[in-house]
């Protein structure tokens, strides 16, 4: 399941969804070309500049340097979540320590498990504190997600199968693309090209990506292969579009919505965006910097069904919606992954590729479990049959011929720790 494979290329993985890059053929020479978009000389370089930066340094070296930020406002009188005492926590001390040993064994640099009410364990590794910023990468898609949902209960979206051409008016006479709905931003059945192998700067994964005018570029130019609703494909340009979306249905810039309509509405901290150039459109597939407890309470607006103290958030349903699988791919829902049927290995990528896959060792000991999922093995597991929220960030955890990151192991063991209040869940399906 991981939410593997992030970035445009096998270099850009980093940014991107779980691990790395997809192992595939790379597109037809046909669809690496730029296509008669002309953008200024000063433009190009910078995006030669940008191209040239990352591929020079390896992964990671774009990651700490996005260049230009837009701030993303938080709420202006945060206070932290509750935290339990020794007498109110429900699952036992043993589990809690194995849990936060296993993330501290593999790179993290915040680990928070909250359950029914209350924080029961908040650790962070490395100098990183309740109040430093993570690099999202692909935890940035299920903020789209809630984003979109926001959008609709506030009526500037009719629904999720209104077509994207309403707002994106250069797409009303293309034959694919103006059969794009909402939700396939979403769910990825955009029928855009999927992620490959790219190291040419001519290549328009890479150009989606890195350019001043990424947004132009993907309206204009980024290849649609399937016929749209028909087949999932992990791809970044349909996650980057909803920032296109949201910026043209509400006329409010994305940073500004994310912040006012998500962060302050749940009380948690804001941070900033990558915008593609000043004034230009906000990364949205990726690159927003907040705390790891922002993201921990992001999850927790939807184990509450898209209501935060008493106040409806997102459409009654929406949440419902989020969580269920398309036919097309029984593993991912809206921007979240979801538990299905076990299998050993899961990524990011449609299932009948030969990309890499994630270990999940055993099945979920919850069924109903859903996560969020991004590059680095950074992950949100929301368990609703338990109250339950468990959250690991941080960078690569290390691989070895012995050793990798199990993506079952942190909710099963604190699923196995519960020692109070247990509630109704029951193992994921074989």
């Amino acid at each position: 399941m991981r939410v593997m494979f992030y970035v445009w290329s096998v270099v850009l993985a980093l940014l991107a969804a779980p691990g790395s890059a997809f192992a595939q053929a790379a597109p037809p020479p046909a669809q690496m070309v730029p296509g008669k978009l002309m953008f200024s000389g000063p433009e190009e370089a910078l995006y030669q500049e940008r191209f040239r930066k990352l591929f020079a340094g390896g992964p990671g070296a774009l990651g700490e340097t996005y260049d230009p930020l837009e701030p993303v406002p938080g709420a202006a009188n945060w206070t932290p979540l509750p935290l339990a005492v020794p007498a109110e926590r429900t699952i036992s001390p043993g589990a809690l320590k194995a849990a936060t040993e296993y993330a501290a064994a593999n790179n993290s640099d915040s680990f928070i498990v909250w359950r029914r009410g209350k924080v029961e364990t908040e650790v962070y590794f490395g100098g990183h504190a309740k109040t430093s910023s993570i690099i999202t990468r692909s935890l940035a898609k299920p903020i789209t997600a809630v984003a979109v949902g926001r959008a609709i209960m506030l009526g500037k979206i009719k629904s999720l199968d209104q077509p994207v051409a309403d707002f994106v008016k250069e797409w009303k006479r293309d034959p694919r693309r103006s059969k794009i709905l909402v939700r396939h931003l979403l769910d990825m059945r955009t029928g855009f090209l999927p992620q490959a192998n790219a190291t040419d700067p001519a290549d328009i994964l890479n150009r989606a990506y890195l350019h001043p005018r990424h947004d132009e570029i993907i309206v204009k130019e980024y290849p649609v292969v399937d016929e749209p609703g028909t087949r999932y494909e992990y791809n970044n340009a349909t996650s980057e579009m909803v920032a296109v979306l949201i910026e043209r249905a509400t006329g409010r810039r994305y940073a500004e919505f994310i912040g006012a309509e998500i962060w302050q509405k749940i009380g948690a901290l804001g941070g900033q965006v990558w915008i593609n150039r000043p004034g230009g459109m906000a990364h949205s597939g990726c690159c927003m910097l907040v705390p790891a407890e922002s993201m921990l309470r992001l999850a927790l607006l939807l184990l509450r069904d898209g209501t935060w103290e008493g106040q409806r958030l997102l459409p009654d349903g929406y949440v419902t919606q989020m969580t269920t699988p398309t036919a097309e791919n029984p593993h991912a829902g809206m921007g979240v992954y979801v538990a299905g049927r076990y299998t050993q290995r899961r990524g990011a990528a449609n299932p009948d590729r030969g990309a890499p896959k994630t270990l999940h060792s055993a099945p979920y000991l919850a069924s109903d479990l859903y996560l969020f999922d991004g590059n680095a093995n950074q992950v949100v597991y929301i368990v609703p049959s338990e109250d339950l929220i468990v959250l690991r960030t941080g960078v690569n955890p290390p691989k070895t011929k012995d050793q990798e990151w199990d993506n079952a192991a942190l909710p099963n063991i604190i699923l196995q720790g519960i020692v109070a209040a247990k509630g109704t869940s029951v193992p994921q399906a074989p």
